[in-house]
């Protein structure tokens, strides 16, 4: 457990950064009134994503690697982050949707209807609680997993060759 205490951490930040996130997205009317542009504008949530794992990697690199971390050992770290950040993902959907916005499914569906994608039986029927905590599962597997390993690359060890006279 100990191993992992830096990606416990960093996870716990990014499910903060998350929640922090929704409320953003809440307060600037993408949960309603801008509803139709909230795909768009949650495409942003990347830089905070790309920041979380590259400051977490770096952490690692730094007090668990003493700075020689390789490609392989950043990945790992990075898809334990990923998994933590999915095991509480049931939790953070269920705060965003009952207490940061409560009218957000509600919305979605009155928008999908309104924009002529789905009938309402077909609207409310993909767009539930349990629709959002699976896409976010999926969502913080794949983003997690390849944004992290995009970091690890970047912060990788540099191997240099010395010259031989």
């Amino acid at each position: 457990m100990k191993k992992f205490l830096i990606e416990i951490k960093w996870a716990l930040i990014g499910i903060i950064i998350f929640l922090a996130w929704m409320t953003l997205e809440k307060e600037l009317g993408f949960h309603d009134e801008k509803i139709k542009w909230q795909p768009l504008f949650n495409l942003l949530y990347i830089f905070p994503t790309f920041l979380v794992y590259y400051l977490a990697l770096r952490e690692k690199k730094l007090k668990y690697y003493q700075q020689n971390m390789n490609w392989k050992q950043g990945l790992i770290s990075a898809i334990v982050i990923s998994f933590i950040i999915v095991f509480f993902s049931p939790i953070t959907q269920f705060i965003t949707h009952e207490f940061i916005s409560p009218n957000f499914l509600e919305n979605t569906i009155k928008n999908t209807v309104s924009r002529k994608k789905l009938t309402l039986a077909e609207a409310k029927e993909y767009t539930t609680l349990t629709s959002s905590i699976w896409k976010n599962i999926s969502d913080g597997l794949s983003f997690g997993v390849v944004i992290g390993a995009i970091v690890a690359y970047l912060l990788k060890t540099k191997t240099t060759l010395s010259k031989t006279s």
